[in-house]
């Protein structure tokens, strides 16, 4: 079993790049740190960096997982509306579209066959205005093309037939569609496939069949940069806690030599990638982040909807629509809040604002009663936020999902993930896949 060779008496401090030979100078920095040789390393214990870790395992490779939270998942992963999309927004061909389609029943079948709670609901996407048809006529198209069974288009009279609560005049049907415990499933990956560390320098603890399987999960351990040497990347590693209050440029605690790394720190991506020494910064796209925040629906006893029920798309999300939870509770959203200002550290160590102002629920009632106008004052009560790793801003074009290699970017071993937003979650088995055929 493999064991990393983590010295607590180093200590993180800012290093001063001021002198002209400072090539040289970075090179005699990392001199004294200790240093481990390992098969692969992926970036981010979200919902995708968890199933790249075991898709890769499963193909015989040793991996290690580094995540700079406590414990997987306390990112975007845990912060959505934990939909399983059928494939209708996208354009055709494009990565969202097709590995939405192929994510969506790898995830059935994984959640049936490991026990993973999962409910495949149907969703009814919404026109309220007749102006709004021929976009839901666009999305029945897109959907169509992108290979999602079942699409229906229904008039107004059967959506509302079908869900009483509803005013829609016309309405698309995607049987297909789901929701499910997304904590269930990364913790069915991380127990059922893989073993880990519980802190940097602990050994490492089995759990479920770990042992059966090539993987170990390194929490609280933050990659703050890299530099490439002899044609192969060198990952620099520190604890997370010791990030706190410090700047850019840090001094590696570990530096750790992989074959392959995936880099899939979501929301940090990007971020990550500029700190590898030798990455083009043509190859790293701009970065935009829209929050989200979802209220909770209160003061019924039972459920209005059976489906989730979704209006027309607007710029930056699918608009703020109704997400039931396995239990049948209902909650609304996500809006969009378009931000910046986000600094090195709190990206590093997922530290952004996570607050929801109960001031937001003002916006949020009337979007709603366009299609649900029995929504009652006072009934929206504050539940969560979460951020979207997007690559375009607002008012510009939905980009695709970018998955890069060293054929475009030149870093041996290095596959990056960047704007991995939704349908990531839907998705994260079939990126998986693609990148363990691909890249292992």
């Amino acid at each position: 079993m493999m064991r990393l060779g983590f010295r607590k008496t180093l200590k993180l401090k800012e290093i001063s790049l001021t002198s002209s030979k400072s090539k040289e100078f970075c090179t005699r920095i990392y001199e004294g740190v200790p240093k481990e040789r390992v098969d692969c390393v992926v970036i981010g214990a979200g919902a995708v960096g968890i199933a790249v870790a075991r898709e890769l395992a499963l193909k015989g490779r040793d991996v290690l997982v580094i995540e700079s939270g406590s414990t997987f998942g306390t990112g975007t992963s845990s912060r959505n509306s934990e939909v399983i999309h059928a494939g209708i927004y996208y354009p055709r061909n494009s990565l969202k579209a097709d590995f939405c389609v192929r994510g969506r029943k790898l995830l059935y079948n994984y959640c049936a066959d490991h026990e993973v709670p999962y409910k495949q609901i149907g969703k009814l996407i919404v026109a309220t205005r007749t102006s709004e048809i021929p976009k839901l006529v666009d999305l029945q198209n897109h959907g169509t093309e992108n290979g999602v069974e079942g699409l229906r288009m229904i008039d107004g009279t059967e959506a509302m037939r079908i869900e009483p609560e509803l005013q829609c005049v016309k309405a698309l049907l995607s049987p297909v569609s789901g929701i499910v415990d997304s904590h269930s499933l990364m913790l069915s990956l991380v127990l059922y496939e893989l073993h880990y560390y519980r802190d940097f320098h602990m050994d490492a603890g089995v759990q479920g069949e770990a042992e059966n399987f090539g993987a170990t999960f390194s929490y609280n351990t933050a990659v703050i940069g890299g530099h490439l040497r002899e044609k192969q990347i060198h990952i620099h590693i520190s604890e997370s806690k010791n990030l706190e209050g410090c700047s850019p440029p840090l001094r590696p605690e570990l530096i750790v030599i992989p074959k392959l790394i995936v880099n899939s720190a979501g929301l940090s991506a990007p971020l990550a990638a500029k700190r590898f020494d030798g990455m083009k910064s043509s190859c790293i796209p701009a970065s935009y982040y829209a929050r989200g925040c979802y209220f909770s629906l209160t003061n019924i006893s039972t459920s209005p909807f059976k489906h989730l029920i979704y209006p027309i798309p607007e710029d930056g999300g699918l608009g703020v629509h109704v997400t039931l939870d396995l239990d049948g509770r209902v909650k609304f959203g996500p809006d969009v809040e378009w931000i910046d200002g986000i600094d090195d550290t709190s990206s590093f160590l997922n530290k952004f604002d996570y607050s929801v102002s109960a001031k937001r629920a003002e916006s949020f009632y009337p979007e709603i009663r366009k299609y649900y106008p029995s929504l009652v004052d006072g009934s929206l009560e504050a539940g969560y936020a979460g951020l979207r790793a997007k690559l375009s801003g607002p008012g510009q074009a939905p980009v695709d999902f970018v998955i890069q290699g060293e054929d475009i970017h030149e870093v041996p071993g290095l596959v990056n993930l960047f704007g991995i937003e939704s349908p990531g979650l839907t998705s994260c088995m079939a990126i998986a896949e693609h990148i363990a055929s691909k890249y292992s």
